[in-house]
């Protein structure tokens, strides 16, 4: 029997705000294949899941074709948005993320990891550009897994670790998280501060409005799974 634990965050939307080159670079990829560009709320209500399944819900009826040719789009903006402004501009931190993950990482027993709709290029540039790689024991992406909520990338996790999943938390913003959670059969702890509202997060057990109470709450939650 381990007394290890497993915190497993989302990325986007979770640990940082990158809605403006999202917004940025999916525009982009609407406007190579002549497309009418979706308002902010759909674009982000997508956010999380691969690119391949997020144009195909936000372009349903275009071909296969375009739709390769607008995520080729959107990766290629994104690229070069964040190689003009540096990562610190194009996906900052929340206030108190690090602070909270170094606090997570000091303690022996407690193991983080990352699953992301993020490419591995794209992940890999994200957590070197914060320095915040060293806090990760695991990092699932969409290279490697089917699209959230597909629970793939936190059985791997799982696996990875060897940590039981009533020993581990998802933490993300979107419904797709939580689904994931749930059929991994892990705990789902949705953020507030995210891109889906409160509404899209009822498959949460429990929404964390202040990332600074994380470890009061997951202390409470090692105790009722010890």
């Amino acid at each position: 029997m381990t007394d290890l634990r497993l915190v497993i965050f989302d990325v986007d939307g979770t640990l940082v705000d990158s809605q403006a080159d999202i917004l940025a670079s999916m525009s982009a990829a609407f406007e190579a294949v002549a497309l009418p560009v979706p308002g902010r709320e759909t674009v982000l209500s997508i956010v999380g899941l691969s690119l391949p399944e997020a144009m195909s819900r936000l372009a349903p009826g275009a071909d296969k074709a375009t739709r390769g040719a607008m995520v080729e789009g959107y990766k290629a903006r994104y690229m070069t948005l964040r190689s003009e402004n540096g990562t610190a501009v194009s996906s900052p931190l929340y206030p108190h993320v690090r602070g909270v993950l170094d606090a997570l990482h000091a303690q022996p027993e407690t193991l983080l990891g990352i699953a992301t709709g993020k490419s591995r290029r794209g992940l890999d540039k994200l957590v070197d550009g914060h320095g915040i790689r060293p806090l990760f024991v695991t990092q699932q992406c969409a290279d490697d897994h089917p699209s959230k909520p597909n629970p793939a990338m936190l059985k791997a996790a799982l696996a990875e670790t060897g940590v039981a999943p009533r020993r581990a938390v998802m933490i993300g913003d979107t419904s797709y998280d939580m689904e994931m959670a749930r059929a991994a059969g892990m705990l789902a702890i949705g953020v507030s501060w995210g891109y889906h509202d409160a509404a899209r997060l009822a498959d949460a057990h429990m929404i964390l409005d202040d990332i600074r109470l994380l470890p009061g709450l997951l202390q409470q939650v090692w105790e009722q799974t010890a």
